[in-house]
């Protein structure tokens, strides 16, 4: 099995690292909710040693620091790090991977990936988790995913869709193949609602810019994504000519206890 940076390739997709720069305006936050998710299902603590794995650019991070936590973050791409210690110097960060990280063993609390888990949904990487999680320690996977029943933003994640090929996304729920898992209980599940307002440059055209296969595209093959996204943008009667738009989001979150 390859490990999460052969996988990714990361030396040979610059792409992926570009797209770091799109997440600050094109990714949304975490809804306030996501605290009480932490407090009552993942069962954190003021103190709790938490494990931000995958922690891109600290998107999260607000809802780990909010209820007092000590955060420990872990990321395997140099720009995104460096994104993340530009806005929380004070955070521990490391250099890993979800299949080598460098913690020890039974030293965390909780482990939380937002938006990461598709990526290294493997047997080795839930034995890793397995492993720094303290006895009754909590994994808990985090994502926000546009409303696509509403019909522009389904239209929008019909040009996303076109060009996703096999890249690992939640949307293909493949990373649940990876469940049950012998050391751990079974998954529970909650939702949130919360929207994204801000310029449809910003909340729309960089949200897609942000992701990572639309990133590795080659120029022109982006362009052409992009400009589909504004011609959506420009021409359906709930965006066009607005400065300020909404982009409804559903938050899933799951959990599940290492009871071995």
């Amino acid at each position: 099995m390859k490990s999460l940076k052969e996988m990714l390739n990361l030396s040979a997709i610059p792409g992926y690292f570009k797209s770091a720069d799109s997440f600050a305006t094109g990714r949304p936050g975490y809804p306030a909710e996501a605290n009480d998710w932490l407090i009552k299902d993942l069962q954190l603590k003021h103190h709790s040693v938490v494990l931000d794995l995958g922690a891109g650019t600290g998107k999260f991070t607000p809802r780990l620091l909010d209820i007092g936590t000590h955060v420990i973050a872990v990321e395997p791409v140099e720009r995104m790090r460096e994104k993340f210690a530009a806005r929380y110097p004070e955070i521990q960060l490391l250099d890993g991977t979800a299949d080598n990280i460098p913690l020890k063993s039974g030293s965390v609390d909780a482990v939380v990936c937002a938006h990461s888990f598709h990526w290294f949904a493997t047997p080795e990487a839930l034995a890793e988790i397995h492993r720094v999680l303290k006895p009754g320690g909590r994994l808990g996977m985090i994502w926000n995913l546009r409303d696509a029943s509403v019909d522009w933003v389904g239209k929008v994640a019909d040009v996303v869709s076109a060009v996703a090929g096999d890249s690992p996304r939640y949307y293909s729920q493949q990373w649940r193949n990876v469940f049950p898992y012998s050391g751990f209980s079974p998954l529970n599940e909650r939702h949130f609602r919360h929207a994204h307002t801000g310029l449809p440059e910003d909340v729309i055209v960089n949200r897609v810019r942000s992701i990572s296969f639309v990133a590795n595209l080659p120029p022109a093959e982006q362009e052409r994504v992009f400009a589909q996204v504004r011609e959506i943008i420009a021409n359906h009667p709930e965006l066009a000519g607005k400065d300020s738009v909404s982009v409804p989001y559903d938050t899933v979150a799951f959990h599940t206890v290492k009871i071995l």
